[in-house]
């Protein structure tokens, strides 16, 4: 069995837009399936986004929370924002959202794993890094707005995390998928397994 994703395109006889937002918008196509007959789909269009894990010396993983209005709620969650400009380098990106919501730069960076994030509402496509090696960002602080003013920040240890995410209490994606990606790759071949920061992304085509 060959267990790998496949890129695939069933004929679409007619799209619209019924909304288009300042970041993202909501197209619906209307889909050929396998037996011939037409089934509309509504999805959200996004940019795609990336995340951060970043990992201190004490084997703790810098976190946000953030009030998050769609779910009511303030969650955890680990640096992360959209792929502004088209065909921006993820790496770039990411290290801008390290800077911007943590003040924090890191010296190594790999790619921790690449998820769409609900893909049968979306087409986002995610890359969460890892960043180790961390250190305080020179220059001024990043001034923030809007839910990003109310931010806290904090260090919590990997392993209370996982333990966190199994349980229930933690339920940002980016955050949970990160911390047991970075648990499991421990466990199996090793964080030097992973792919290096600049490896290709085809959901999100890039300029190195």
């Amino acid at each position: 069995m060959d267990l790998q994703d496949t890129p695939e395109e069933w004929p679409v006889t007619a799209t619209a837009t019924p909304f288009q937002g300042k970041k993202t918008s909501v197209r619906t196509d209307d889909v050929v399936m396998r037996d011939g007959t037409v089934a509309r789909r509504d999805y959200q269009v996004h940019p795609g986004s990336v995340a951060v894990l970043a990992l201190d010396e004490q084997d703790r993983v810098l976190l946000i929370k953030q009030y998050r209005h769609p779910v009511r709620q303030k969650l955890w969650e680990i640096p992360a924002g959209l792929l502004d400009v088209p065909g921006e380098n993820p790496l770039h990106a990411a290290q801008r959202e390290l800077y911007e919501e943590a003040h924090v730069k890191a010296a190594d960076w790999r790619v921790l794993t690449d998820v769409y994030t609900s893909p049968g509402g979306t087409d986002e496509a995610l890359r969460i890094f890892l960043a180790r090696d961390l250190a305080e960002a020179e220059g001024e602080r990043y001034e923030v707005s809007d839910e990003e003013a109310d931010m806290e920040l904090a260090r919590v240890p990997l392993a209370e995390l996982v333990r966190g995410a199994l349980a229930g209490d933690l339920h940002n994606t980016c955050l949970v998928v990160g911390v047991l990606s970075l648990a499991a790759v421990r466990a199996g071949d090793g964080v030097d397994s992973l792919r290096p920061p600049t490896a290709p992304w085809p959901a999100r085509p890039f300029e190195a």
